[in-house]
């Protein structure tokens, strides 16, 4: 088959833009087919400029946003369209995958059947966080949504949320995130620093930051040793638009500051060090679809404190696979972290069984046959 994807991002040297959750889950989907002997192409829209990527089997078509004077949330869109419609014919392009936030193709009409992969839509967020969404974009995600040929939801919870939100029964089906191991080092070796904590992914409010906050208050009174590192990008707040880590960094007492550290960005490799060698690794996000920093830091045999919102219990068994607590109970959350760090024996355990859990039922090979089969089955359907 020859797959295509629309995406906002794609981790690649010569694409700029800044890349998270989407396009690193995006990529494992695309190493998958192509070690299956699928062709690939990959349309990024919004960059600085037009360019057009080969790289054997996969092609990357960078497409500039162009500034109109009026009405650019539709013309851009139409201006896609007929770049990848295009490409569709020439290239023979199979099926078409786009991603759900802000409906980017609302108002598109394709040649080949088109997907939606689920990873959230503003309106779901919104949602989750119980705030107001414009009507502009619940308007486009809706149109997205229901001219999709189907859904992939990246957990059922976003799946069955997402009919729900758009009082739409969509015909789609749940498969997870997967990882593509070979590209993960595992620094076996590595020496474990006690008394580490780790967060890393986007730094938003969403992701539990603040609640992080309070939490480390708690623990640093009665386990005064213990350090807390962030690594990622410091997104600005969405409700004061300053920076997340200052508001995170004004919510710290002056002994929990004095043990935070906060590691920028940094290349991949150097991520997978900086887990290996940490003891523990929280995430107590309050909004998520599925939570790919959640799986890597099981393959890596991490101990996990997690929030126990739906997306999580999907994916981690608790007290198995890892710890799971509500983040806004801060004492609750402070203790299990605490449980963690007095015992080096459980984290041993939890890792040994997290990364199992991740080795069996997250392997991008599973997940592109899965993948695989149902794009045949949506291709088949509409032939």
């Amino acid at each position: 088959m020859h797959i295509g994807f629309l995406l906002p991002e794609y981790p690649h040297k010569k694409i700029t833009t800044a890349c998270a959750g989407i396009g690193t889950s995006s990529q494992n989907i695309v190493l998958g087919l192509l070690k299956d002997g699928h062709q690939v192409s990959v349309f990024i829209y919004g960059q600085d400029c037009n360019e057009v990527i080969e790289e054997g089997s996969l092609m990357i078509h960078k497409i500039k946003r162009n500034q109109f004077k009026y009405f650019g949330f539709y013309l851009y869109r139409k201006q896609l369209n007929a770049y990848i419609n295009k490409i569709i014919s020439e290239d023979k392009i199979d099926l078409l995958e786009a991603v759900d936030w802000t409906g980017i193709t609302a108002f598109m009409k394709f040649k080949i059947p088109h997907v939606l992969r689920l990873h959230g839509t503003d309106a779901f967020f919104c949602n989750l966080d119980k705030r107001p969404q414009s009507k502009k974009n619940y308007f486009f995600e809706k149109v997205a949504y229901k001219n999709a040929t189907a859904v992939i939801g990246v957990s059922n919870f976003v799946f069955e949320r997402s009919n729900q939100i758009f009082k739409i029964q969509k015909k789609g089906i749940v498969i997870p995130n997967g990882l593509f191991f070979e590209n993960i080092p595992t620094h076996e070796n590595t020496i474990v620093e006690e008394n580490t904590i780790l967060y890393f992914g986007s730094i938003i409010r969403k992701k539990g930051i603040l609640e992080l906050a309070a939490i480390f208050n708690k623990v640093i009174l009665e386990r005064p040793n213990a350090k807390l590192s962030f690594l990622g990008t410091d997104v600005p707040d969405i409700q004061t638009k300053t920076s997340t880590i200052g508001l995170f960094t004004d919510l710290l007492s002056a002994e929990a500051l004095k043990n935070f550290k906060y590691l920028g960005v940094v290349p991949y490799i150097e991520l997978t060090k900086v887990i290996a060698k940490t003891q523990i690794c929280v995430f107590p996000s309050l909004a998520e679809s599925f939570g790919m920093v959640t799986i890597e830091a099981m393959y890596l045999k991490k101990a996990i404190v997690n929030t126990n919102y739906p997306w999580a219990t999907e994916i981690i068994k608790n007290e198995e696979m890892g710890l799971l607590e509500d983040p806004k109970n801060h004492e609750a959350y402070a203790q299990k972290i605490m449980q963690l760090l007095d015992d080096k024996n459980l984290c041993k355990i939890i890792g040994e069984k997290a990364n199992k859990e991740v080795v069996k039922n997250f392997s991008i090979k599973t997940i592109t046959a899965k993948n695989t089969t149902f794009y045949k089955k949506i291709i088949a359907d509409e032939v």
